[in-house]
């Protein structure tokens, strides 16, 4: 009897492999065939899911993205119910920076991601889109602090959403191209009082 796939669950073991091999060895490394092996396949399986490497680069970098988003939407959940924001803001920001192994590794992967979409057409709207939802995101928080009476007096809303958002892109490259020299504990101590430096 033929065994029965889960096309989803296979096109994430799928993913999960680009992830790997990105990170590993750089976006540039990621073929079909380099991805196949190391997710345990086939490379005529791999393209039973993915019409070719375009649509597979394009599904990996929406899922890394899906990821991130799904656990920034948990902090937004807690952020709705609790009047003490400013250790919930701080920790939602948290997410996207590199201070634990598993977001160090997904900052990479992402950044190679970032980067290629420069002069890949196919990935470049994926990236317009994370960039974009970053400061919808900033924007909300500040302008909810602004509407609350806690974001400091004659802020330019406008300016300080770039700025944080700068701030979070900054330190993740930082980290994860010197991550002997921007720690944790770094990114943390600038990005808590640039928060309360704003409010």
């Amino acid at each position: 009897m033929p065994k029965v796939v889960d096309p989803e669950a296979r096109r994430e073991q799928v993913a999960e492999a680009v992830f790997r091999v990105v990170r590993r060895d750089g976006l540039e490394q990621a073929s079909l065939r380099n991805v196949a092996e190391e997710a345990g396949l086939a490379i005529g399986s791999v393209r039973h899911y993915f019409a070719g490497h375009s649509e597979l680069m394009v599904f990996a970098m929406q899922a890394m993205n899906e990821r991130v988003v799904r656990r920034l939407l948990e902090h937004v959940e807690k952020l709705e119910t609790t009047d003490d924001r400013l250790p919930l803001v701080e920790s939602m920001l948290a997410e996207l920076l590199p201070l634990d192994e598993r977001r160090r590794e997904e900052a990479t992967i992402w950044l190679a991601f970032a980067t290629a979409a420069r002069t890949r057409p196919e990935l470049r709207p994926h990236a317009q889109e994370s960039y974009d939802g970053l400061r919808r995101l900033v924007f909300k928080v500040l302008d909810g602090a602004r509407r609350s009476d806690r974001l400091r007096e004659g802020t330019d809303l406008a300016v300080e959403v770039e700025r944080l958002c700068a701030l979070i892109d900054g330190l993740t490259v930082h980290a994860v191209l010197h991550p002997d020299r921007m720690d944790a504990e770094t990114m943390t101590r600038v990005l808590r009082h640039h928060l309360q430096s704003l409010t």
